[in-house]
């Protein structure tokens, strides 16, 4: 596997799924610990595809709330399902988040994840991954609508025409499946799951201060190869 040792920046990659709410919220314990880190220019962060549920159709006879959901595919009680968004909820508004789980509309993420790649070519994926997760817990988009994808992609800061291209051409559908493979290849099997410098690894929406205390020891090896 590549590694990164003649690169200007350490990277940092991330796999996540924009239905995942401990990805939104990994997302900001790394913000944190990223803003105290000295040599944060010097590090380069880049967003992989994952899909938590491939299977989700992408269009419903009858439309699942969040609970519901959790509840088929867990095998518990609506009851178990909202308790555990619960404590999901709790973690969210410690990490400053306003997860609205009432509102959200489960859809299948691929493609929302087509925008996403189309927008890291753009130098926009930090973006993407921000603008789909607050759609999805905060706003209730449904993001199997293409035209809430095409407003999205919008205001990510993509046009019509590369919204169209990203949904359309197959290239941006292998991108995503080169990721998951790639996640399968490493044993990844859940998200978010952070990899610093090919070598270590954070699993989860971890405190900000292991990220931080990774990123140290990730950096000072990046340093000595450089």
């Amino acid at each position: 596997m590549e590694n990164n040792t003649q690169s200007n920046k350490m990277k940092v990659e991330v796999w996540s799924d924009i239905m995942c709410p401990f990805c939104y919220i990994g997302k900001r314990h790394y913000e944190t610990a990223i803003n105290q880190f000295p040599d944060r220019n010097n590090i380069d962060l880049e967003w992989k595809s994952f899909q938590l549920d491939p299977t989700i159709p992408k269009t419903f006879a009858k439309k699942q709330n969040l609970f519901e959901y959790l509840a088929d595919s867990k095998g518990i009680s609506v009851q178990q399902s909202m308790q555990m968004h619960q404590k999901v909820l709790n973690m969210a508004s410690q990490a400053g988040l306003n997860f609205q789980f009432d509102n959200a509309v489960v859809a299948n993420s691929f493609d929302a994840h087509r925008i996403i790649q189309m927008a890291k070519t753009k130098g926009l994926g930090d973006e993407a991954e921000e603008r789909f997760f607050k759609a999805y817990f905060t706003e209730g988009k449904d993001l199997a609508n293409c035209k809430i994808l095409s407003l999205v992609g919008n205001e990510i800061g993509l046009n019509d025409d590369e919204i169209n291209l990203a949904l359309t051409d197959d290239l941006y559908a292998y991108k995503i499946k080169r990721d998951v493979k790639e996640a399968d290849a490493i044993g990844i099997s859940g998200v978010p799951f952070f990899v610093f410098y090919r070598k270590f690894a954070v699993s989860g929406a971890q405190p900000a201060q292991l990220f931080l205390q990774t990123l140290q020891k990730s950096f000072a090896e990046w340093q000595k190869a450089n």
